[in-house]
């Protein structure tokens, strides 16, 4: 699919991050789109965005409101979309959306863990199967799956457990590479792609810790306060005399040295994966550190969770992340 113009997207995750550079670098080039969000105010700022910038005359840009974890959610979204596009197919299907959090199976909470996986492998299954009819209806269509370095190489270094979002993500890999050959058997006008990014720069930390906590609100509650104090104490840094107000801001920091630290903006993310689309490529790296961590990677496989195996990558791509 070399152009964008007059067709058909459908972005999850759309209210910020790289879903939503996505879909403005997809409006920008004459696509409509329909996005989803669990967070309304984000994709009305995706949508002021868009609209800042000159929308073509006649595109539609719908935004819907849906947690890719729960399939009624999406076949309402799917539904929606239908509708509001005034359409009976899409031509793209960008499964984004995504969580952090439930980091370790034995010491982390159960839901926690379940709703990081959930909506990280589950968004994806979901959406693929509402949107497939869709799809199988336009001449052409492309499913862009976004795993992470993280669908091979379950780790973000040795002290920090990260079990579910790597699980979830390796399924995420295995089932778009699997999808390959059944659409070459049984949808051969529909092409499929998986995205694995290195550190971008956007709000999940943030983001993940909202829909943990079941709110919008960036103060974090007493319970939120208590968790990032234990995470912090577990990763080495001694905060049990901190204050409350010291721990927020500790949290603070971290989202701000994520977003701004990172090596590869969502943007540029964006621009990189809609080129990997347009190429018809079936595995599109995102970053030079995603690059580098294949490399290494597949270059020594046995030794990929040691602890110089981390340090050397950390200090060869530049990785400043809190530990």
């Amino acid at each position: 699919m070399k152009d964008f113009a007059g067709r058909i997207a459908v972005v999850t995750g759309g209210g910020s991050g790289m879903g939503r550079e996505l879909v403005r670098q997809l409006v920008t080039e004459g696509c409509n789109v329909a996005m989803c969000d669990i967070f309304a105010v984000g994709m009305e700022e995706t949508r002021r965005l868009c609209e800042a910038e000159r929308v073509p005359q006649g595109l539609r840009i719908t935004t819907h409101l849906a947690d890719v974890s729960d399939e009624a959610q999406v076949q309402r979204f799917r539904d929606e979309v239908a509708e509001r596009q005034d359409t009976d197919k899409i031509h793209l299907l960008f499964n984004n959306a995504g969580i952090g959090g439930g980091g370790s199976l034995v010491a982390g909470s159960r839901d926690e863990w379940e709703k990081t996986f959930n909506v990280c492998w589950g968004g994806v299954y979901y959406c693929t199967r509402a949107f497939l009819p869709m799809l199988q209806k336009a001449e052409e269509g492309h499913i862009v799956n976004t795993s992470s370095i993280n669908g091979f190489w379950a780790s973000v270094g040795p002290g920090v457990p990260h079990t579910a979002y790597c699980a979830a993500k390796f399924a995420v890999k295995g089932f778009t590479e699997a999808l390959m050959t059944d659409l070459r058997l049984n949808a051969p006008h529909i092409r499929c792609s998986v995205v694995m990014p290195g550190h971008i720069g956007t709000s999940i930390p943030a983001n993940s810790s909202k829909i943990h906590r079941g709110s919008e609100s960036d103060v974090l509650d007493a319970t939120a306060i208590a968790q990032a104090r234990r995470r912090i104490a577990a990763a080495g840094t001694d905060v049990f005399a901190k204050s409350d107000e010291e721990i927020r801001t500790m949290v603070a920091e971290r989202i701000r040295r994520f977003r701004e630290d990172a090596p590869t903006t969502a943007a540029a993310a964006a621009a990189i994966i809609l080129d990997g689309v347009r190429a018809e490529r079936w595995r599109i790296l995102v970053g030079d550190d995603a690059h580098k961590i294949d490399d290494l990677v597949r270059g020594s496989p046995e030794r990929a969770y040691d602890l110089d195996f981390f340090e050397r990558f950390a200090a060869e791509v530049g990785w400043r992340l809190p530990r």
